[in-house]
């Protein structure tokens, strides 16, 4: 149900398929794998540290702000160097 998640995976699906059509090598599909697990576990951490700071505090509170910031920013880093290497393994093949 959640809206990230979902556009992960839609863009795991992309990924995934694009793989098959510029046939990757075992190493590059080893990478591209790894990458997809390590985007979708981040984000499986950052909703849970989300609905663990709701559950603990309905109050707005700058440190509970601050933690679903941090997880929702480790997301967004991982996403960007996927993203990069992506390119790096898709772009010469096209």
């Amino acid at each position: 149900t959640e809206r990230n998640f979902q556009f992960h995976a839609a863009a795991a699906c992309a990924v995934l398929i694009c793989g098959f059509l510029v046939e990757l090598s075992p190493m590059e599909w080893v990478i591209i794998l790894l990458l997809i697990g390590g985007m979708f576990s981040l984000e499986l951490i950052n909703t849970a540290i989300e609905h663990t700071v709701d559950l603990i505090t309905d109050k707005h509170h700058p440190l509970a702000k601050a933690a679903k910031d941090a997880a929702a920013g480790a997301v967004c880093v991982f996403a960007v160097i996927s993203c990069i290497i992506g390119l790096l393994i898709f772009l010469p093949k096209l």
